[in-house]
């Protein structure tokens, strides 16, 4: 008996030694992990590997493990990953249950606004689960330092109600004349239709745009003997919008800023000659009277039908099914002006996504994540970002000239996109860095010249950001979230009984007073607030 206590004690006294050597092997280990010596420049970005964990939406093209991009990127930096990537269907919420948890990676990366949202960073910032990064950027990061200098609206979109910053954005670097500049697809002209017609200029004014309207529903620009033409094209007026509502004086369906004074345009005078011009098309219809009820597939096939005159899409040939030598052929619909504005004025992206980038609490090396993302920050990072590494997309074709020559794509991928997302995970999801074009192939080709002429003529001259990207406390949140559903839902509803007829305009009085109601005052109140924070701001 007295053997077998004692053999048992020594067991157990054995476990705790061993339990003890163990647990302080682990804080020796997690010491050294934090104290982890960060080299400021160049890579390595550390002398001694270490390992961290990401979660990141993943678009299912590769295992993150397998990309060629991030396995080079570990050489260079000496920073190696576990990664956690659900789908991009799923991913909002399995980020909430590891925020609810408590069990969340080092680095969230590519989440994008949409899942991390503004007020979130704000929640779990103020939390101390999502570090503030503004000093370990003056530390460790010259890039994003560089672009903060140079561009302060980047600082101040991304700074929150507290002062800190959470999360790093995805910034386009030059937008002007160029797609990044388009607030959302724009709208097009069936160029087929307008030689048909001898169009030779674009309309300029509301009037000239219903005149050529009217020709394309009763002069057979289509030829095919049948009155089948479609004059305006959408799926409802979501796309469209945007680019009818500026004729009028707007910058956006909602909430905008001009001249330090915000205001919520859906009740605005302005708005009511829009949806006045709107129900006019309708009922003549040279707006499609199926344009509340169809789907993207249905206005994809009138499209190919060559039955429809003006229509919006990223690129025309989405919608007409063309080739991109034929698509130069339909021109970006020119900058209207209207009885009640003068000035020609179009909505612009403010070329800045937020939630792309965050440490949490549980990273015991902020200063190596934070020197890591920074490279993205730079040219040549981005182009290694979004291009991955030599010998897969691209190899040099000249190096001290930085020309490069593209290589053909392996068999079974549709696309050199498709491939792409294979190789970086910069394909899909909303990747921190600055995006500028990539350089070094040679002329652009015919369509994107077309594109980018279009662009600097139509776009840029009249661009206005609509509103900048503010945060909100957490009180002002809670009084959003109360009015906002229903407001939202109010006026999307309306504005298609309004353009269809099924609502009269002479019940305006009423749908104003009915928004009154949902407090519109305190709405736009909220967002002024927020405005002059981010107007003051440094």
């Amino acid at each position: 008996m007295k053997k077998a206590l004692t053999l048992f004690l020594t067991a157990v006294f054995a476990i705790f030694v061993l339990s003890a050597c163990q647990n302080d092997d682990e804080d020796k280990e997690s010491s050294k992990a934090a104290s982890v010596e960060v080299n400021k420049e160049g890579f390595p970005i550390v002398d001694k590997e270490i390992g961290l964990s990401m979660m990141a939406p993943g678009t299912g093209m590769e295992e993150w493990k397998n990309m060629p991009t991030l396995k080079k990127y570990a050489d260079m930096t000496n920073i190696t990953f576990e990664y956690e990537t659900p789908p991009l269907s799923d991913f909002q919420t399995k980020l909430n249950l590891a925020f609810a948890s408590g069990d969340i990676s080092d680095i969230i990366f590519g989440a994008g606004t949409n899942n991390l949202t503004p007020a979130m960073e704000v929640d779990y910032g103020q939390q101390g689960v999502l570090l503030p990064l503004e000093d370990l950027i003056k530390d460790y990061a010259p890039n994003l330092q560089k672009l903060f200098e140079e561009r302060p609206e980047v600082k101040k979109s991304i700074t929150t109600v507290d002062g800190h910053i959470y999360s790093l954005p995805m910034v386009n670097a030059e937008t002007g004349g160029t797609s990044a500049s388009w607030y959302t697809g724009p709208l097009w002209y069936n160029g087929q239709w307008l030689d048909a017609l001898g169009v030779k200029e674009l309309p300029k004014t509301t009037e000239e745009f219903y005149e050529l309207l009217k020709r394309f529903k009763t002069e057979d620009p289509n030829g095919n003997g049948k009155a089948d033409e479609i004059p305006l094209l959408d799926v409802k007026m979501d796309s469209s919008r945007p680019w009818l509502l500026s004729a009028f004086g707007m910058k956006t369906w909602g909430i905008e800023e001009n001249d330090g004074k915000v205001r919520y345009t859906p009740i605005q005078p302005e708005y009511k000659e829009y949806l006045t011009f709107m129900n006019k098309l309708y009922e003549e219809k040279l707006l499609d009277p199926e344009t509340f009820s169809q789907s993207d597939e249905q206005k994809k096939a009138k499209g190919q039908a060559n039955r429809v005159g003006v229509f919006p899409d990223w690129f025309s040939f989405f919608t007409t099914g063309e080739t991109e030598e034929e698509a130069v052929n339909n021109p970006m619909f020119y900058p209207l002006t209207s009885p009640v504005s003068k000035e020609r004025v179009v909505p612009l992206n403010p070329g800045i996504q937020r939630g792309t980038f965050s440490i949490t609490k549980n990273n015991p090396n902020p200063e190596a994540s934070i020197r890591w993302v920074d490279y993205f920050y730079s040219k040549e990072g981005f182009v290694f970002l979004n291009q991955g590494p030599e010998g897969y997309l691209w190899e040099w074709k000249d190096k001290d000239a930085g020309t490069k020559k593209q290589l053909e794509i392996p068999e079974g991928f549709e696309s050199s996109e498709d491939y792409r997302g294979t190789l970086t995970p910069d394909y899909g999801i909303a990747t921190p860095g600055l995006r500028s074009p990539i350089e070094g192939y040679g002329e652009k080709s015919d369509f994107e010249k077309f594109v980018n002429a279009e662009t600097a003529k139509k776009i840029d001259p009249f661009g206005e950001v609509p509103f900048p990207l503010v945060y909100l406390t957490a009180d002002e949140q809670k009084q959003i979230n109360a009015i906002e559903v229903d407001l939202q839902s109010y006026v999307k509803q309306m504005e298609a009984k309004f353009i269809t007829g099924v609502e009269p305009l002479s019940n305006w009085d009423t749908y104003i007073d009915t928004i009154k109601q949902m407090n519109i005052e305190k709405y736009v109140d909220v967002y002024q607030k927020a405005y002059d924070r981010w107007a003051e701001s440094k």
